[in-house]
């Protein structure tokens, strides 16, 4: 099983996951809605990054213009390691990626009182979207977060209802 998390870009906690299942081969993520991930985003392409089965393990294939970096470098390609946290661009939104198995996610979803979306229900609902304008994750003239932001994502974690 594995797992994308979106985090919020202030306080790097979940705002909202999603899960797919082993047999999975390829996970795309980008502003497209034939996406499996979908986040609308001025600096995220069409068709982003793709998360793809290898023999046994997990790779990040980058296909965006502006990039996707891991520990603010710039990646092409990359095995996935449990836990690794990519962005989308320089400056765009950032997920992080879990590996394990179910019984390991409903603990932590449980624990971080989220919930996590299957493929199924995803592919129901368009819970798998999520809207990101990247002028709003730029601090105000004080060099603070933007309040709504803020509120909004910290909103949204407790107001989707999945079925």
């Amino acid at each position: 099983m594995i797992t994308l998390t979106l985090l919020h870009p202030i306080q790097s906690i979940p705002v909202q996951n999603w899960t797919f299942e082993p047999e999975s081969v390829v996970i795309r993520i980008g502003r497209s809605t034939e996406n499996d991930v979908i986040l609308y985003s001025a600096v995220v392409s069409r068709h982003h990054v793709e998360i793809r089965r290898s023999a046994s393990d997990w790779e990040v294939v980058s296909l965006g213009a502006n990039g996707t970096y891991l520990d603010g470098k710039r990646i092409d390609q990359v095995p996935v390691v449990d836990g690794m946290i990519i962005r989308l661009a320089s400056s765009g939104p950032q997920i992080q990626i879990r590996i394990g198995s179910a019984e390991t996610k409903a603990r932590l979803n449980t624990v971080a009182g989220k919930q996590s979306v299957t493929r199924k229900s995803e592919e129901k609902s368009r819970d798998r979207e999520t809207f990101i304008d990247a002028r709003s994750l730029e601090p105000d003239e004080k060099n603070q977060p933007n309040v709504k932001l803020v509120a909004a994502l910290e909103n949204l974690g407790k107001s989707k209802k999945l079925p």
